[in-house]
């Protein structure tokens, strides 16, 4: 059995700096009530939930749930790194298009803390790195003082920039077009508009490969989406105007390690995969989407993306950002959000931020940020350790 997949409701609050929002519960459960609000739900119908985040205690879903209701059903907690988000909507999909349920509800939350991502545990070994440190070691012996998340991702966009010539400019001017989108987000935490000069001379982190501007801000925030069979939301009449029509999770490959490369060790070989099946099971390929949101924690990152995703050739992403490819009156109109550089990255709920941002694209309903003319919208979300899911949405 195979239920066609309805993204009924989205929910998503304002994402702020660490130290200014309300709890993970107070996030966790405005989200889910806003998600509700939008289907035009009790949530009383949903009977399965499946909860996103990264930094908590066990249980957190169940304690962000019940401050909007206490029905009994299944709430199972998620953590898979950055890709947190979109690894819940994947299980709540999954049980919908399966038969195992007609709506199920999925969200994420994140209570960050100020600075660079850092270990919470010092008695075992990090799962991020547990198997590619040697090999981020040999590939970055000449680096020190670098923080793990930006020595893997900086490490990608330095070899690109070695394979292909890749300027550092480039990396700020999509930094830049990150902002112009925000400016737009009134739920995104930077809204300033910023030049690729400005970021070219904000404080250097990494000499010759990275800016403070060029990594996304740590955040807090919350999200949420009501998913549910095209039957039920006839029944109940909810609107049905954007499904999810494709959608894969992909974990590493040896290609991962056996490579010797730092552009696969952040997961290039993942999303290549992944948009694969999606674009293969949906029967659309990169040339059919017009609007994408990515897993831009790093400039580098989004730039790497655009070739995997298949939307430029390998060693093309320069040519794609500077022929203005990636934005509006281009070829895709990437992370009209804002993405996770302006709009910030709560990091259990940024791939549910992505499926809020697309459904309102899809629907018509993105006010200054729309893309017109849309029939799919793509999302992007990486998690190292790793996973990687792709989702295609599309209207009904």
């Amino acid at each position: 059995m195979s239920n066609k997949v309805i993204v009924a409701g989205v929910g998503m609050i304002p994402f702020v700096k660490p130290g200014t929002s309300g709890t993970y519960i107070e996030m966790g459960s405005q989200a889910i009530r806003l998600a509700l609000k939008d289907a035009g739900i009790d949530y009383k119908l949903v009977q399965q939930a499946y909860a996103g985040y990264v930094f908590g205690d066990s249980t957190c879903g169940q304690a962000a749930l019940y401050e909007v209701g206490m029905t009994g059903i299944p709430v199972l907690n998620v953590n898979n790194n950055c890709a947190t988000g979109s690894s819940a909507l994947f299980l709540a999909r999954q049980a919908v298009e399966s038969g195992a349920v007609e709506c199920a509800l999925a969200f994420g939350f994140e209570q960050m803390q100020p600075g660079a991502l850092k270990a919470h545990w010092d008695d075992r070994p990090r799962a991020t790195t547990h198997m590619t440190q040697s090999l981020v070691n040999e590939l970055t012996a000449d680096v020190t003082g670098v923080p793990s998340a930006l020595l893997m991702f900086g490490g990608a966009g330095r070899e690109h920039m070695q394979k292909y010539g890749t300027q550092l400019s480039t990396f700020a001017a999509i930094r830049a077009k990150a902002s112009r989108h925000a400016a737009n987000n009134p739920l995104a935490l930077f809204r300033k508009v910023v030049t690729t000069e400005d970021v070219m001379n904000d404080p250097v982190i990494w000499p010759g490969v990275m800016t403070r501007l060029m990594a996304c801000p740590p955040t807090c925030g919350g999200a949420a989406a009501i998913v549910c069979s095209e039957a039920f939301a006839k029944k109940h009449g909810l609107r049905t105007d954007v499904a999810i029509v494709a959608q894969s999770m992909t974990t590493d490959s040896p290609a991962c390690f056996e490579k010797k490369s730092m552009i696969e060790v952040v997961g290039f070989d993942m999303a290549q995969r992944a948009a694969k099946e999606v674009y293969e099971k949906a029967g659309v390929g990169p040339q059919d989407i017009r609007v994408a949101e990515m897993h831009d924690c790093f400039a580098h990152n989004e730039l790497l993306t655009y070739e995997a995703l298949g939307f430029c050739p390998i060693g093309g992403a320069e040519k794609f950002v500077l022929d203005g490819n990636n934005t509006y009156g281009g070829q895709v109109v990437t992370n009209p959000s804002g993405g996770l550089l302006s709009k910030g990255h709560p990091l259990g709920a940024t791939g549910l931020a992505q499926c809020f941002e697309l459904t309102n694209q899809l629907r018509g309903a993105a006010e200054a940020r729309q893309v017109e003319g849309l029939n799919h919208a793509l999302a992007h979300n990486l998690g190292l350790g790793g996973a990687c899911v792709v989702t295609l949405y599309g209207r009904n």
